[in-house]
């Protein structure tokens, strides 16, 4: 039978993933944005697993909290990045910082 740990154990291991993605590639921003959206999907697997340990449902309300701001994160993120590349031709990240006004 799946106990919590077990869904523990995968959420650790998708944020060690997420995180080793952000610290580890910091060439292409693509990346970086998956690798947040990989930390918030960990995030999501904790909550949703003490809900359903507890039996109460606050967990599954935020993780859809987490699931819009995550949604919103990547479509803007995306977007700033679509326009970005269209004026300068590259995203590479060492370039991000002629953004700074």
């Amino acid at each position: 039978m799946i106990g919590l740990s077990h869904y523990l154990a995968v959420a650790a291991a998708l944020f060690t993933i997420g995180v080793f993605g952000i610290f580890v590639n910091r060439k292409n921003v693509i990346v970086i944005l998956m690798s947040v959206e990989l930390i918030l999907l960990a995030v999501n697997i904790n909550l949703v697993a003490f809900s359903s340990f507890l039996g109460d449902l606050v967990g599954q309300v935020f993780a859809m909290f987490v699931l819009t701001v995550a949604a919103a994160e990547a479509a803007v993120g995306l977007a700033i990045l679509v326009v970005y590349f269209r004026n300068r031709g590259n995203i590479a990240v060492e370039d991000l910082n002629l953004m700074k006004g």
